[in-house]
């Protein structure tokens, strides 16, 4: 983004994962999911650590999933959900700011 313009594929593509971190639930959600040992968590690890409904836990997880920020695959009777690399270093390259040492910094007032 803030070495070439974002063409209009690649700007709905990431507003999409975006728009899916844009919810505390879906944001904690990835990071328990990114941060699980193993890299990878039970649907059943996911529930206890929030005060919402399986059913409301799992539409965050499918949201998460259509916005191609998190995999999974169905193990028997549970779901595990993995953090997808590629689309976080998308998402970590974009908001990475190219050092220049001729602009000077500015205050945000």
């Amino acid at each position: 983004m803030a070495r070439e313009p974002l063409g209009e594929d690649d700007a709905a593509e990431l507003a999409r994962m975006f728009k899916a971190l844009s919810d505390p639930v879906r944001l904690r959600l990835l990071s328990l999911i990114a941060s699980h040992e193993g890299g990878e968590a039970c649907v059943c690890d996911l529930t206890g650590p929030f005060d919402v409904s399986q059913p409301t836990i799992s539409h965050h997880l499918k949201v998460l999933r259509e916005a191609g920020l998190v995999g999974s695959e169905r193990r028997g009777t549970w779901v595990y959900y993995w953090a997808v690399p590629a689309a976080l270093n998308r998402l970590s390259g974009l908001l990475q700011a190219p050092v220049r040492a001729s602009v000077p910094a500015r205050s945000g007032a």
